[in-house]
């Protein structure tokens, strides 16, 4: 899992936990274990949110992780063109590539480390897919789409497109070195991450090592939740333990800890977790398909205004393929 790594996290940057004599460590209300599907034209993910409930992760609406599988030469798969209104879509990939366009000319290929982040808004086209090159060799394939939403003041705003290169990434530690915390949106402490949201979140991947803890600030009026890519460890106050494919859930605090445990499998020799958050938008939410808007007239609409070619239109250059 190498996404962005560095030889030596004492040369990082720290982030000071905070103090134990004040601090509120949050308790972990649910642990949840993500189901298999697949998605687009057949590339398997985890439903990390799956059985969760809205409420408990507003500001976000849905998360897949989307592998991790070793492809043989032509089984790599992506998505097909298709629309989205409402809300933003997160692609961090931790191996391999992507390749991503959409129809107001953003996009470009996504690699270890990179996060590619969309605006939808009014409305957009786009697609994901593997380059030429990695379906004729295969290769391993690993990444995160997560989807925050929108708040109705910005849901029909204009789409963006961002793309966090892995070397844009802010690389942290924590005061002893044990892990390397890469922020990608947001704040830890004093440290700010290079993602430009609409909706205020904090997006970090976490690499703990065999048995270190992690304690870190976190705001008190926004929600937490730590998804396991790989190994073991717990979190919590409580320290509940957890494994790859699981999603813990905290309950209130303004400190967040986890923690490797001391002996790891050999395929996942550290504690890789993905840490999110954010400030709840505490609207309706309808969701459906590729949409997520505040009702069901406004998703019909949706898919009108997709069928009638106002959410922009496929790049001439695909339309002959």
């Amino acid at each position: 899992m190498p996404a962005v790594t560095v030889e030596d996290t004492l040369a990082l940057p720290r982030v000071d936990a905070p103090d134990p004599a004040v601090r509120t460590v949050r308790p972990v209300t649910s642990v949840t274990t993500a189901p298999a599907g697949l998605e687009g034209e057949g590339f398997p993910v985890r439903r990390a949110f799956a059985g969760v409930d809205h409420a408990t992760l507003d500001p976000f609406v849905h998360m897949d992780q989307m592998g991790e599988v070793e492809y043989a030469p032509g089984e790599p798969k992506g998505t097909p063109w298709h629309p989205h209104r409402g809300f933003e879509t997160v692609t961090y990939m931790i191996d391999g590539t992507f390749r991503h366009q959409d129809s107001i000319g953003g996009g470009g290929l996504i690699t270890n480390g990179d996060t590619q982040w969309m605006t939808a808004g009014a409305g957009i086209l786009h697609i994901e897919a593997p380059p030429e090159e990695l379906v004729a060799s295969g290769g391993l394939f690993h990444g995160i789409q997560l989807w925050v939403n929108l708040p109705r003041a910005n849901k029909m705003a204009a789409p963006r497109y961002q793309d966090i290169g892995a070397g844009h990434v802010r690389l942290l530690t924590t005061p002893d070195g044990g892990a390397l915390l890469r922020l990608i949106a947001g704040n830890l402490g004093e440290h700010q991450g290079p993602g430009v949201t609409h909706t205020p979140i904090t997006l970090v991947h976490a690499t703990v090592s065999p048995g270190a803890e992690v304690v870190l600030p976190w705001e008190a009026d926004w929600n937490a939740l730590a998804y396991v890519l790989g190994g073991d460890g717990s979190v919590g106050a409580e320290g509940r333990p957890v494994r790859t494919g699981q999603l813990a859930v905290y309950g209130a605090g303004d400190t967040l800890v986890l923690r490797a445990s001391p002996h790891q499998e050999a395929r996942t020799p550290q504690f890789d977790v993905l840490l999110l958050g954010g400030r709840p938008i505490r609207e309706p939410v309808f969701a459906y398909g590729p949409f997520v808007m505040n009702t069901r007239a406004e998703v019909a609409q949706a898919f009108e205004d997709y069928q009638a070619g106002r959410l922009g239109q496929v790049p001439a250059e695909h339309l002959t393929r």
